[in-house]
């Protein structure tokens, strides 16, 4: 099989339609209609359903989607990688969300920078939810992920830090002189639609867009409590007292075998470790 092939499904799969996926590839869509039923033909499976409505996903086609994706991914990660280690320069990509690393960065790069294995770590801070697709197509050599929300399939990740939820909300609302919540205290207020997410919702793609709305009375939202750092005068905490605890992971792909990714693996959990001691005490 081709990556060619996988790039056609993929298309097709994503754009539920032959003409427009053809155009997606800048091709015509005869030799493309033809190709995917050369491939259906071949695995001994139907991908796609063809109706008189359209293109839809049969199960088959829903779980060769969600592969093909990994398998382009890891090309492209090929490429990218062995590209940047022939640099004169090599660097350590390290990709977060604005303020996904809850404030441990500052104390991990000292401890990464004085291992004799570093070289130079750039950080690259990207939108909300994007930090998972960097690291398998190769554009960050690690990335600081979060649980529940992130998947770390395919990853080997190490625990930094866990925390508890609050509640972001403007400073005249009703509920912010309360000294804590529970979730069903929040029940029928709007909240934010987070990348990716199909809930109901404007959509927000970074903390100043997601303050911004919050202290305008737009939405509320339930962060992890390093949030609080960055809060406005008015924008009011809250702590939630049955919201699930979040996570904070440090993540890269499996079977790296970079001496660099290797140290920066080490400060962090040296990091980690000095702060589960000081919780303890």
């Amino acid at each position: 099989m081709e990556t060619r092939e996988l790039a056609y499904f993929v298309a097709v799969a994503e754009e539920l339609h032959f003409g427009r996926a053809a155009q997606r590839l800048g091709m015509a869509q005869p030799p493309l209609s033809r190709a995917i039923q050369q491939l259906e033909r071949r695995m001994g499976v139907t991908l796609l359903e063809r109706t008189s409505r359209g293109v839809c996903l049969t199960p088959a086609g829903a779980v060769f989607l969600a592969e093909s994706r990994k398998a382009l991914d890891a090309v492209e990660a090929a490429v990218r990688r062995a590209q940047r280690a022939g640099e004169e320069v090599p660097k350590l990509l390290v990709a977060m969300k604005p303020d996904g690393d809850a404030g441990l960065l500052e104390r991990i790069l000292p401890g990464y920078r004085a291992d004799p294995d570093a070289i130079e770590a750039e950080i690259v801070v990207c939108g909300i939810g994007e930090q998972s697709r960097m690291l398998r197509d190769g554009r960050a050599d690690l990335a600081f992920l979060h649980g529940p929300h992130d998947d770390v399939a395919g990853f080997d990740t190490e625990l930094l830090l866990e925390q508890d939820q609050l509640a972001m909300l403007p400073r005249g609302h009703r509920l912010a002189g309360r000294a804590a919540l529970v979730m069903a205290d929040l029940e029928g207020e709007p909240f934010p639609r987070w990348p990716g997410s199909d809930v109901p919702g404007p959509e927000v793609r970074d903390a100043g867009q997601l303050l911004q709305l919050i202290a305008l009375g737009q939405v509320v939202a339930v962060v992890p409590e390093s949030a609080r750092r960055h809060v406005r005068p008015d924008v009011v905490c809250v702590p939630v007292l049955d919201a699930p605890r979040t996570s904070v992971v440090l993540a890269w792909p499996d079977r790296t075998r970079s001496r660099a990714a290797a140290a920066f693996v080490r400060a962090c959990t040296g990091v980690a470790d000095d702060s589960r001691v000081a919780v303890d005490r």
